[in-house]
């Protein structure tokens, strides 16, 4: 197994100091249901959907938006197996300048069950978590006094 250290690839002074710089994160996410996961997003959470793919005749992904961030959705194809666990020790936090318990009022209106209620926390903000309908984690959160 090759390992990607600076000394491993190259032992130029100018690589091993020059930061990476990204612009904005892309999250793209499987689903086993995908037109369930895309309802779940839009009508539980509130994002909108941005774009959809067809490929053929089937509905393959789904752009979803909320705000300036944007995930996509894909249908699972089964190939590893479709009771794999997803998400373990992965978790996608959302920011928000909206009041948080705001928020979570309207995700469990809309059927969402929350794991975590909003609360404050010793770092600044207040939060809640959940999850999707595939397991994976989400938390919002947004400065105390949002």
């Amino acid at each position: 197994m090759t390992v990607n250290s600076p000394s491993a690839t190259t032992n130029d002074a100018a690589a091993k100091t020059t930061p990476f710089t990204a612009t904005t994160l892309g999250v793209s996410l499987t689903a086993k249901d995908l037109p369930t996961s895309i309802a779940w997003y839009r009508d539980v959470v509130g994002f909108t959907v941005d774009q959809e793919y067809v490929r053929e005749g089937t509905l393959r992904a789904a752009a979803l938006r909320a705000g300036d961030v944007r995930i996509l959705l894909n249908q699972d194809d089964g190939a590893r197996g479709w009771d794999r666990v997803k998400g373990e020790g992965f978790s996608l936090s959302f920011t928000t300048p909206d009041n948080i318990d705001d928020i979570a009022n309207r995700i469990r209106a809309r059927g969402g069950k929350l794991d975590t209620e909003p609360a404050d926390m010793p770092w600044g903000v207040r939060m809640f978590r959940l999850r999707d309908l595939d397991g994976y984690r989400l938390s919002i959160s947004s400065p105390r006094g949002a």
